[in-house]
C-alpha cells in the first residue's frame, strides 16, 4: 500500500460526488476510465475528453488514442520523477 502513495500528482478534496461526475461522462469515456492506469478523476476526464473531441471535429476514436497519449505522457513523467530516468539499454542485451 505504501507504494501507492509515492504519486506526486496533487491531490484535494471536493464536495462534488465522483459517482455523479463518472456518471455523466459519455460510456466511451467511462470505459476508457475503468481501464485507465492512472488515478485520474471524472472531472479530469471530462475536460481532456471535451478537447478532445473538439480538436478531432467530435470523432471518438481520435479523442481515445488522444486520452492514451496524455495518460502515456503523464506515466512517463511519473515514472522519471518517481523511480529516476531510464536506464540506458546496453548493445549487448538489446537483441536478447
Amino acid at each position: 500500500m505504501a507504494t501507492n502513495c509515492r504519486s506526486t500528482l496533487g491531490r484535494r478534496r471536493v464536495a462534488r460526488s465522483p459517482m455523479a461526475d463518472f456518471d455523466r461522462l459519455p460510456p466511451a469515456a467511462r470505459r476508457w476510465l475503468a481501464a485507465a492506469v492512472l488515478p485520474w478523476s471524472a472531472r479530469s476526464v471530462a475536460r481532456v475528453w471535451h478537447k478532445a473531441l473538439h480538436e478531432s471535429g467530435g470523432d471518438e476514436n481520435a479523442a481515445l488514442a488522444y486520452l492514451d497519449r496524455v495518460e502515456q505522457a503523464r506515466l512517463a513523467r511519473e515514472t522519471a520523477r518517481i523511480w529516476g530516468p531510464p536506464a540506458p539499454v546496453s548493445a549487448g542485451r538489446a537483441g536478447a
